[in-house]
């Protein structure tokens, strides 16, 4: 059975029509839908839609209050009961026959997840650069699973995949962790990473898509840059604590070693601020002084640039 996860904010609009794009697949699906402290009708219509349907669940937080979508989709996972976990956003939808080919993919042992290519619906007016950008979100080229880490955005450069056009067995959670709720925006890419570098994801079908994103005027990632900014030099910081527990090669963490003062840059962190950060992480974890990095990002050779 596969788990379809949708935390659900204010989504009136377009729940009905995520919803019942998952009831059009013919797999053996449930649908948990999280309610995140929903003050409009979204929960009033996922009721009346869970009335004529079993196999839609309807969860809630315990004080029923909005938590986020990274708690959202955390409870829906320890609520799943299916082999299978896949996620949909309430304003985003799936296309026909999403599953086939991923649910083949995943009988093998060996595979433990499948990412696929998505589009975009655009609920608002657009511009033809934003239609060329969004047309096909993807990875571009099929990537052995033990390179997809290197190959991947945003710490490689052959494309991106996404939460809506991934399929992972339910175990690949026992060794990734949950997402990460200290995080407003960038957890899903989080999460990704964190698959990438400890389970094996094959690529399914990345020429055509399987889902749509819904795109349209209350978009978090088309009005609030600054807090990507903030947010995605908080993931790889996590990331670097994260990959050390893992024991993660260290060639690896050189490149989220990287990211982390690429992104302290972005952020405009002052000298006794990377001196701290440098400082506290070499005493933690000394094996940074093994990486030719790892001297070359001391904050006072960094401004000097030697």
């Amino acid at each position: 059975m596969i788990s379809v996860i949708i935390p659900v904010y204010n989504s009136e609009l377009y729940i009905q029509k995520a919803i019942e794009s998952v009831l059009e697949q013919p797999e053996d699906i449930e649908i948990i839908i999280v309610d995140d402290g929903s003050v409009d009708n979204s929960l009033s219509i996922c009721e009346v839609l869970s009335c004529d349907n079993s196999n839609i669940k309807i969860v809630q937080h315990p004080d029923k209050k909005n938590h986020g979508r990274s708690a959202s989709r955390n409870l829906g996972i320890r609520n799943a009961k299916g082999t299978y976990i896949a996620f949909l956003d309430a304003d985003d939808y799936y296309l026909p026959n999403r599953f086939v080919n991923d649910i083949e993919m995943l009988k093998e042992d060996s595979v433990d997840g499948v990412y696929n290519a998505i589009s975009a619906h655009f609920y608002r007016d657009f511009t033809s650069i934003e239609n060329d950008k969004l047309r096909l979100t993807t990875v571009r080229d099929v990537i052995p699973p033990e390179k997809l880490f290197e190959s991947m955005g945003p710490i490689g450069h052959f494309g991106y995949f996404s939460g809506i056009g991934i399929t992972v067995k339910k175990s690949v959670f026992e060794k990734t962790g949950l997402f990460n709720e200290f995080l407003e925006v960038a957890e899903d890419t989080e999460l990704w990473i964190k698959m990438a570098l400890t389970v094996n994801l094959k690529s399914g079908n990345i020429i055509e898509p399987v889902a749509m994103r819904g795109i349209h005027n209350a978009n978090t990632s088309f009005k609030e840059k600054d807090l990507y900014t903030v947010n995605n030099l908080r993931m790889y910081e996590s990331l670097l604590h994260w990959s050390f527990e893992k024991e993660i090669p260290l060639k690896r963490i050189d490149l989220i070693w990287k990211k982390v003062w690429i992104n302290r840059n972005l952020n405009d962190k002052k000298l006794n601020s990377d001196l701290g950060f440098w400082f506290s992480n070499v005493l933690n974890y000394p094996s940074l002084l093994l990486l030719k990095r790892g001297y070359k990002t001391f904050p006072i050779f960094r401004r000097l640039k030697i």
